[in-house]
């Protein structure tokens, strides 16, 4: 049974891709919402009803629940009846995770409780974060405890986002959700909370291996397009189709390989699996291997366009998309930006002209070096030399192939097979 305290105020720490969707939807089903952010642009754009990134259908929910009061932004934390926290977690060292930003969201929110709150961690994480997070906070305040039901009880959980970014306005709402408290009244505080927006299973568990569950589903994904980058390899050494070998490999009724790509980028894939492999060192192999193919897979890209940029004295690349996956702006750990920048560095005399419809200004590495631009499609295919897809956003696939034809094109996708 649920414990009897109030979630009608729900702070956010972090408003970034997964704090602010969580934050609005919150608001959007009746809940009076705090976003916590440490930039002052962000709280002021929010406060303003605009979005800091691109999202489809996100600037149009924000700016509702704004307007009517139930959403506003700031950047020291409240009081509140519960806490979720959405912040970074960067690698350090040999891809440990770095938990500082969650132990800074922790001290945040310690000096506000009186007894009662719900804390919920949706950051992914390595398993035992969640109880980290806890014992932060009781160490700040150690007249609180996490045993249930009395006036100085916390309640802390896990419950780790699931969506993908275009869709996160849809899949917030209807995807499954798995949730793991340190407790059993800490799950049902938080199913609770949840079933406010969400119309998908809530799923109940403990903290480690609601932590093991989020890390376990990017791990498969990253295991199964490792497969299919190796093989993208292999096929190209021997003179191979890959696109052709898989579509006709996956007529088998029990196969179904993955499509390759120039890497593998996002704060999920990319990074998720070294969770797993940095809490059992020993026994993940497999998961560590295929981490190993995927950051090694745009080091194949860039040596094939070089080796076609040999026959040019000053070549001209035009690489189009930069961000981790079609029709977003987000770059995080993206190969295709990687892959930009080396080209750059290893290109001095070349050109690089950096085509991404769905950002408005390089980022600083690309931006701070001369010979990079960030122009239009049309002006990129009319001067290139080489043409290298690395994204399969919408415009490239709408694109006249009748532009390519005396161009070196190297398509990373199999768009324009």
């Amino acid at each position: 049974m649920s414990p009897n305290v109030p979630l009608d105020t729900v702070s956010v720490i972090g408003l970034g891709y997964i704090g602010l969707p969580t934050a609005a939807v919150l608001a959007q089903a009746g809940k009076t919402v705090i976003g916590v952010d440490v930039k002052q642009s962000n709280v002021d754009a929010i406060n303003a009803g605009r979005v800091p990134f691109v999202e489809d259908g996100l600037e149009a929910v924000v700016a509702g629940v704004v307007a009517q009061g139930k959403l506003s932004a700031q950047t020291a934390t409240p009081e509140a009846d519960a806490y979720i926290v959405s912040v970074p977690t960067p690698f350090k060292g040999d891809h440990d995770a770095d938990l500082s930003y969650i132990e800074a969201a922790a001290r945040g929110i310690a000096p506000q409780l009186k007894g009662g709150e719900l804390v919920v961690l949706e950051s992914t994480s390595p398993p035992g974060a969640t109880e980290h997070m806890a014992q932060v906070i009781l160490t700040e305040r150690p007249e609180f405890t996490t045993e249930p039901n009395l006036p100085n009880s916390l309640y802390f959980s896990h419950a780790p986002e699931r969506v993908l970014p275009g869709r996160i306005m849809i899949e917030m709402i209807d995807n499954d959700r798995i949730i793991g408290g340190t407790t059993d009244e800490a799950s049902q505080l938080t199913r609770e909370l949840y079933a406010s927006f969400c119309r998908g299973e809530l799923l109940l568990t403990d903290a480690k291996t609601a932590e093991m569950a989020k890390l376990t589903e990017n791990a498969f994904r990253d295991v199964n397009i490792a497969f299919a980058n190796e093989l993208s390899i292999i096929a190209d050494r021997q003179g191979i189709d890959v696109w052709e070998l898989i579509e006709l490999a996956n007529h088998h009724p029990r196969v179904n390989i993955l499509q390759p790509g120039p890497g593998v980028g996002g704060h999920c894939i990319a990074v998720d699996p070294w969770f797993i492999v940095s809490a059992d060192r020993e026994y993940s192999k497999l998961i560590a291997t295929a981490r190993n193919v995927n950051d090694s897979k745009p080091e194949m890209v860039l040596k094939k366009v070089l080796e076609r940029a040999e026959r040019f004295k000053a070549p001209t690349v035009a690489a189009l998309g930069i961000a981790f996956k079609a029709n977003i702006d987000d770059l995080r750990e993206s190969p295709s930006r990687n892959i930009a920048g080396a080209l750059a560095q290893q290109l001095p005399d070349g050109t690089v002209l950096v085509v991404e419809p769905n950002v408005e200004e390089l980022p600083q590495e690309l931006a701070e070096r001369s010979n990079v631009e960030l122009t239009s499609l049309d002006d990129a295919l009319k001067r290139a030399d080489i043409v290298l897809l690395l994204v399969d956003h919408d415009p490239f696939k709408e694109l006249d192939r009748e532009l390519l034809q005396e161009k070196i094109v190297i398509d990373t996708k199999g768009l324009w097979r």
